[in-house]
């Protein structure tokens, strides 16, 4: 599936991934490929992310950090989207 995650400044990612991780207004949930369609607000907390061809563009490289292939990034609040097997996280 393909994570894109927006920020007010810049676009930070836009890559395929195989699993997500998000901090939901009730709790941490996770996405698969192919996860049912989903809108949900996001709360302070950290995006995590596992891929076999995670691609970071080398000038947002230090945003992220990467733990033995668990890539996270570290939002305030947020909103994301599942639609048609790709992610739109609109973070601040």
């Amino acid at each position: 599936m393909i994570l894109e995650i927006v920020t007010p400044e810049a676009t930070l990612l836009n890559t395929d991934v195989d699993i997500i991780s998000v901090p939901g207004i009730n709790g941490e949930f996770q996405m698969l490929n192919n996860h049912a369609p989903i809108v949900s607000l996001l709360v302070n907390g950290t995006v995590k992310f596992k891929g076999t061809n995670v691609n970071i563009e080398e000038v947002f490289e230090t945003k992220f950090t990467n733990d033995k292939g668990e890539y996270s990034l570290v939002i305030k609040s947020g909103t994301i989207e599942m639609k048609e097997n790709k992610v739109i996280i609109l973070a601040d």
